[in-house]
């Protein structure tokens, strides 16, 4: 049974830098599908998404791929540019997740802007500007072109970096967070990007 999937619109396009590829991490109005790939013939890939639904791709030239590897606290410090999904609560914003771009990577997405991981989420990638450390975890504050936020990141959190891949890393029974174009019945996705988690690392975007 097919099953139709709504396109999701959340941020401006950005591009990322990785083995000298312009790699759309969060393209204009992309569909945003979290999930685990389900099969593989030759291009064609099948997921199963997060909330059981079937979608799928045909790798080609319109995508691209990036590994997800697991990165620590200790790797965000000031002057480190990240990107972190995060909600606010009585506390203040709290990250849902944290990832720390290589160098060639800055500037990725730069801004603050509605993400869809939960509801009323945002996305806020930035320059570590400050980082205080407590028994909580580490209270980081971000500034990008226009603004300033203050995120506390718990030692739980979800973080992240990206790393090279290729096609042969999308194989059946990883996960992915994937940024594409869906086709017209919303089945499939055209083109894109396909962050692939690499040793059993989830993408937690």
């Amino acid at each position: 049974m097919k099953h139709p999937i709504r396109l999701l619109r959340y941020g401006p396009v950005a591009f990322i830098t990785l083995s000298c590829l312009s790699v759309p991490v969060w393209a204009a109005d992309p569909l945003h599908v979290r999930g685990t790939v389900a099969s593989v013939d030759g291009s064609a890939v099948k997921i199963k998404t997060n909330d059981g639904k079937d979608i799928g791709l045909t790798i080609g030239d319109d995508w691209k791929i990036a590994g997800v590897v697991p990165a620590s606290l200790s790797d965000v410090k000031k002057g480190v540019f990240i990107g972190t999904a995060n909600v606010q609560d009585s506390s203040g914003n709290r990250a849902l997740e944290v990832v720390v771009f290589p160098e060639k990577m800055r500037g990725t997405g730069e801004g603050d802007y509605g993400w869809d991981l939960k509801p009323k989420s945002s996305m806020t990638n930035a320059n570590v500007e400050q980082t205080v450390q407590s028994v909580d975890g580490s209270t980081v504050t971000l500034k990008y072109k226009g603004g300033e936020k203050t995120v506390t990141i718990a030692p739980s959190t979800p973080i992240v970096t990206f790393a090279d891949a290729t096609k042969d890393d999308v194989k059946p029974g990883v996960k992915v967070f994937i940024a594409g174009a869906p086709s017209s019945d919303g089945t499939m996705l055209t083109k894109g990007f396909i962050a692939v988690g690499k040793d059993g690392t989830t993408p937690p975007m």
